[in-house]
Order: structure tokens, then C-alpha cells, then sequence
């Protein structure tokens, strides 16, 4: 039985499930025991208000090993710092000989489960710090670096943008999820491949009840919860008052509007019907360096495998054919971009290209290639 251990900045009772958190559930299906590490929270968590800090148990389970199911382990590594970008050159500049030391933190009880780990799987985040100690602790271990995202993009300490610059060569494996991202690689690693998000097709596949049921009009939906283009929703939800925007996440900021409907954050089980019954979804994001890499993102996958038409910015680089493009803050291009993705032939997406969770975690654990 294979010993696999995923390395990521999300906590296991998330109310939001995660890739790494499907990844955890493909692998302890497939029969191999698994630990999910939570990394980065610290004293400083508390101070940059983290939200993880509001799961409940979360502080309780820090450094504990902690058997979630038969087969399954999570553990909290919590530090007494972290590297957090401080939001000031010189801080961060001054933190960097410190935050080198990150990965030198005791492991605890946790390091009993690594110390006979099998395969190694990093997202991309403070834990590439560690990969020096687990590659002498596991040298045999097979070792993936799954880039979830552009550290440039998280606004991530200096340190860890340079322990990926240091560290990548030394994976077995480096995993991007899009295109775009092939591209902040090539020529780094041998071991460079793209392998889109996954995604549980079995749920999407499930019949449910619309929740838009008695709701005249189209239906758009935003799953998020961040980076909301707060001003595409005012400008389309005015130019289309019959169409109506149903935002699920926790996302502030947005005005009252009789044909918008704002959930908050809920769990991902719920959002399902919502993207599955929508006539569109919506990856309408505001803009951050970074931003043009998340053609494949998650929620894009989601919608694709729905069949969405999708509405998203001029920004994002993407050559699928179901997203329409709009410039942000011009009604002209916003009022194009909807009338499009209302016509837009569904039976002509291309969803081929979407893997399972499981079949995702076989290509990590090198079972065959894309």
C-alpha cells in the first residue's frame, strides 16, 4: 500500500473543497494511505487575520496527527511564523534570512507517516521549503511539484518565489493546470507536464433540483472567492434587467440590485446545481498580475464540463470556445459579451480534455502521461 502525502496551504475540514482536497479523496479511494498537511499558519496568521483561523477545531488540531478516516491522516503544521509577504520591500527583505529557516521547524508527529512516504505532492506555497529536508529524510520518494498557482499571482514572500526558482529541477514531476503556465517553466525541468484541474464527474453527472426553479429570465452564476469584478456586475446586471446574477462566495462590495441574488460562501456540494442548471457562468475577475494564466482555472473547468457559455475578461488567455471576452469598465463590450454567450451553441463545447479526480492523481503518482 502506497504512502502519498499532499503539502498545501488548505485546512481538511474547509467548507470549500479544494483541487488538493479531491486529490486526497482519489487517492485514499484508490486504496493508498494518505496525509494532508496543512502548511503556513503561524503566529503571524493571527495578525493578517487568516481565515482559517474561523474552521472550527482548526487551532485545536494544530500539530496533531489526526486520523480523519481509515486510511486518512490530517495534520496542521503550526509554526511560530510563517513566510507572509509583510507588504513592505524592506520588511520582506529583512524576513528573508528567517524565512529561509522555515522548512528546519520540527514536523512532530507527523514525520513518522513521511519518513515512509511513497510520493510527495507540494502545491505551490511555502511548503517548497521543505523539500530539501524531505528529500533527505525520503530520498527515494517520488517528489511533484502540482502548481496550483503563479506565486507572482498570490503575492507570495520573496523567499518562496526563490525556493521554487531553487527547489523546481529537483522534482520527478512539475504539474501545471493551464497553458499559460507551461510557459513559466519551460526550460526549467525536464519533468515539466500540463494536466488540467479534474473534476468529480460523477457529481456533475448527478441529476439534481434547478434552483432557479419559478425564476423567470436567464440565469448567471459566479462561484468565487476572490478577485470579483464587482464593476461587471454592476454595469451587466443595469444593462440586463431581466437576467438575473447569482453570486455565490463571500464577496463584499456589491449593491443592491433587485435582479442580483448574493449566498455567501456555501459548501461546495450546494454550489453544483447551481453551475449545472445556469445558462451561464461567470469567471468575470478583476485584474491582478497573474490574472492571464487562469484560462483553465477550476471554476472554468467546471463550467466547460457543464457545457457553460462562460463570460470572462479580455485579460485571461484562453483559445476555448465557449468564453466570451469582454474589456472591463466598457458597457458596449460587457452588453456584446452577454448577448453572445446567450447564443452561443452549448453541443460545441469541447470538454474531452477534462480528466477525473482519479485519473488526475494517477498521472501524479506516475502511472502513465497525458
Amino acid at each position: 500500500m502506497k504512502r502519498v502525502v499532499l503539502i498545501t496551504g488548505h485546512y481538511w475540514r474547509s467548507n470549500k473543497k479544494a483541487g488538493f482536497h479531491w486529490l486526497a479523496d482519489a487517492f485514499h479511494r484508490n486504496g493508498s494511505e494518505v496525509l494532508f498537511f496543512t502548511c503556513s499558519l503561524s503566529l503571524l496568521s493571527f495578525l493578517r487575520r487568516d481565515k482559517r483561523l474561523q474552521y472550527d477545531g482548526l487551532f485545536q488540531a494544530r500539530n496533531r496527527l489526526i486520523a480523519e478516516e481509515e486510511g486518512l491522516w490530517s495534520f496542521v503544521w503550526f509554526t511560530p511564523w510563517h513566510p507572509a509577504n509583510l507588504r513592505a520591500g524592506i520588511l520582506n527583505k529583512l524576513s528573508t534570512p528567517l524565512f529561509r529557516r522555515y522548512g528546519s521547524f520540527s514536523l512532530g508527529s507527523a514525520e513518522s507517516f513521511m519518513q515512509s512516504a511513497d510520493v510527495f505532492i507540494i502545491e505551490s506555497g511555502p511548503g517548497l521549503l521543505l523539500v530539501p529536508y524531505l528529500k533527505r529524510l525520503r530520498p527515494d520518494a517520488r517528489f511533484v511539484y502540482r502548481v496550483s498557482d503563479d506565486l507572482r499571482f498570490l503575492r507570495s514572500h520573496p523567499v518562496v518565489i526563490q525556493a521554487e526558482e531553487e527547489y523546481v529541477s529537483r522534482f520527478d514531476l512539475v504539474s501545471v493546470p493551464s497553458t499559460g503556465m507551461l510557459k513559466l517553466f519551460e526550460g526549467k525541468t525536464p519533468h515539466l507536464e500540463l494536466h488540467l484541474h479534474g473534476i468529480n464527474k460523477e457529481l456533475f453527472d448527478a441529476d439534481y433540483p434547478n434552483p432557479y426553479a419559478g425564476t423567470a429570465g436567464p440565469n448567471l452564476v459566479f462561484v468565487g472567492v476572490s478577485h470579483f469584478d464587482i464593476d461587471f456586475l454592476d454595469r451587466a446586471s443595469r444593462l440586463f434587467p431581466t437576467r438575473n446574477f447569482h453570486i455565490i462566495g463571500p464577496i463584499d462590495g456589491v449593491q443592491d440590485c433587485p435582479n442580483v441574488k448574493i449566498y455567501g460562501e456555501l459548501d461546495f456540494l450546494k454550489t453544483v446545481p447551481f453551475i449545472k442548471h445556469a445558462d451561464i457562468g461567470l469567471a468575470t475577475r478583476s485584474y491582478m498580475p497573474g490574472a492571464e494564466l487562469l484560462g483553465d482555472s477550476l471554476k472554468i473547468i467546471q463550467y466547460t464540463y457543464c457545457r457553460l457559455s462562460i463570460v470572462a475578461p479580455s485579460f485571461i488567455s484562453t483559445d476555448r470556445p465557449n468564453i466570451i471576452f469582454y474589456h472591463p469598465g466598457d458597457d458596449e463590450s460587457i452588453r456584446r459579451a452577454m448577448l453572445a454567450a446567450s447564443t452561443y451553441n452549448r453541443s460545441q463545447t469541447y470538454r474531452d480534455d477534462i480528466k477525473s479526480w482519479d485519473e488526475l492523481a494517477e498521472l501524479l503518482e506516475g502511472g502513465q502521461h497525458a
